[in-house]
């Protein structure tokens, strides 16, 4: 199901992602702030599992109150906690296994099961093609079976309402938000362009603060005006000496610049992101260049086989596509309202961020609760073997892990307690650990055979972030204010001394010595 949330600005917020609902939370009590923390960092750490985060620490501790009704010290309860949580995640190893990045199908099926909760869903694979393309643009292998992934710098998501969603695509290469400086003199189309990145203005220098300059003749104002126009020929002349087709630059270009440019048939586009800047230098092949004089041959980007601009809607948009090799890209989102898109992009964030973690670590789980059940099963075995007191709270953790099976079958909209009751006998031989529940019908069934699986990764960070904290949370025992509450009449009264009596002798107030 989604929500609706009303932001702050009065926005509409229409998602069922985990974090983004609890970031648009105001709330007072610091348990509560702890908890929405968790959310955040699952998101950054792994993009996936936000919510599932949340509903497991809330049952850890839910499962310690009976504990701590009965007197048991949260240190005792700490650590049978992390003693399940060890023994948790080396019996996700044990059903864990290993995959080929290069199986494009499987990929598939394990960035679909992430979405498949998700508002997406019912688009079929279309999020998840757009997700694992463009992972696989930007990976880059270091060697030693090490790849680096970084989506956040190297994919960029551009949202434009408009068209349908079955027109969005991955590039090969970037697009960004700019027209050329001068539309009707520079080209707007350029096959196999030559590109050169700047990080420096086209434009006469101005003075840091204030500047006074001081004309004794007449002439020194034609001198002054000379000297500005030579400076910038003179840095068009060390940019025109390599041949390029497009020039951009991050900092300012100035309209004599622009006519230098122009002049010579070299497009020019100004004030760019810096990150722009950066995704087009992976894309092209270009280094960016901090002055124009230090330009070589190398730092000229050849990579790219098309620069276009194209107007979608009331604006313009620069495409540089048809890249060799690019090792950034841009996802072109379509779709019919803001809204709509925003969700979507959301639901993108979570697939491009399980497909980077598959290829950074190639191991899975089945997914549909049934790791939960057959972690919940080992532990429940294990459980009779420890000794002490440490037992009870241990029992209660491995019983724990099932709320991720029960709340499946609770969205689902079937009878709870009849289907966890057959998982849960399903499970106790131990023999198929891939039995779970179908996210669409609620009916019991073997993952292996649905394709429905977990990034490993993604687990072991729910299953460490939610146990650790319900053990932070546990160890509080008391709330101290720092916040001075503000009277109903205005300021707060400074309090008067308290001047001790005789019979106060006795009491509890008389501080030790």
């Amino acid at each position: 199901m989604l929500k609706m949330l009303l932001d702050p600005t009065g926005g509409i917020v229409l998602t069922n992602d985990g974090n983004a609902i609890l970031r648009e939370l105001d709330v007072a009590h610091p348990a509560a702030k702890t908890m929405l923390e968790l959310s955040r960092t699952q998101d950054e750490e792994v993009g996936d599992g936000t919510t599932s985060v949340i509903i497991l620490a809330g049952e850890m501790l839910y499962a310690a109150e009976p504990f701590i009704d009965k007197a048991f010290h949260p240190t005792v309860i700490c650590r049978a906690y992390s003693k399940a949580l060890e023994d948790a995640i080396a019996a996700l190893d044990q059903i864990a296994f290993e995959i080929n990045v290069n199986d494009r199908q499987m990929l598939l099926n394990i960035v679909r099961s992430c979405i498949g909760t998700k508002f997406t869903s019912r688009f079929g694979t279309l999020i998840a093609d757009l997700a694992i393309d463009a992972v696989n643009t930007i990976t880059v292998d270091l060697g030693n079976g090490i790849r680096e992934v970084d989506i956040k710098k190297y994919v960029k998501v551009e949202k434009i309402p408009g068209g349908q969603l079955e027109d969005s695509k991955v590039l090969t290469g970037v697009m960004f938000n700019k027209d050329v400086v001068s539309p009707g003199k520079m080209r707007r189309r350029i096959a196999n362009p030559r590109i050169i990145l700047l990080d420096s203005p086209l434009e006469y220098k101005k003075g840091e603060n204030m500047t006074n300059a001081e004309l004794m003749n007449e002439d020194d104002w034609t001198v002054l005006l000379k000297m500005e126009e030579e400076y910038i020929e003179n840095i068009c002349s060390h940019i025109l000496r390599f041949k390029p087709d497009l020039v951009i630059t991050e900092k300012g270009l100035s309209d004599l610049a622009s006519h230098y440019l122009s002049k010579a048939g070299v497009s020019a586009i100004r004030r760019i992101r810096k990150t722009d800047n950066n995704r087009i230098a992976r894309a092209c092949g270009a280094t960016i260049v901090n002055r124009p004089e230090e330009l070589q041959e190398s730092d000229v980007g050849t990579g790219a086989g098309l620069f276009e601009v194209e107007k979608i809607g009331d604006e313009f948009f620069a495409y540089i596509v048809q890249c060799k090799d690019p090792k950034a890209c841009t996802v072109l989102l379509r779709g019919a309202s803001k809204d709509i898109l925003n969700e979507v992009e959301r639901n993108l964030q979570d697939a491009l961020g399980v497909a980077r973690n598959v290829i950074k670590d190639a191991k899975l789980v089945p997914g549909g609760g049934a790791a939960e059940l057959a972690i919940s099963s080992i532990l429940k075995k294990k459980s009779s073997s420890i000794e002490g007191i440490e037992q009870w709270p241990y029992k209660a953790a491995a019983r724990a892990f099932e709320v991720i099976p029960r709340t499946l079958a609770q969205n689902c909209g079937v009878n709870v307690i009849r289907t966890m009751t057959s998982l849960q006998a399903r499970h106790a031989d131990g023999k198929d650990p891939n039995i779970g529940i179908d996210g669409n019908s609620g009916v019991i069934s073997d993952m292996k055979e649905l394709g429905i699986w977990d990034s490993y990764g993604v687990k072991v960070q729910t299953f460490k972030t939610a146990i650790e904290a319900a053990c932070m949370l546990l160890r509080i025992d008391d709330i101290v204010s720092g916040i001075k509450k503000k009277q109903a009449g205005g300021p707060a009264a400074p309090a008067k001394p308290q001047v001790e009596d005789e019979k106060d002798a006795d009491g509890e107030q008389i501080l030790p010595e």
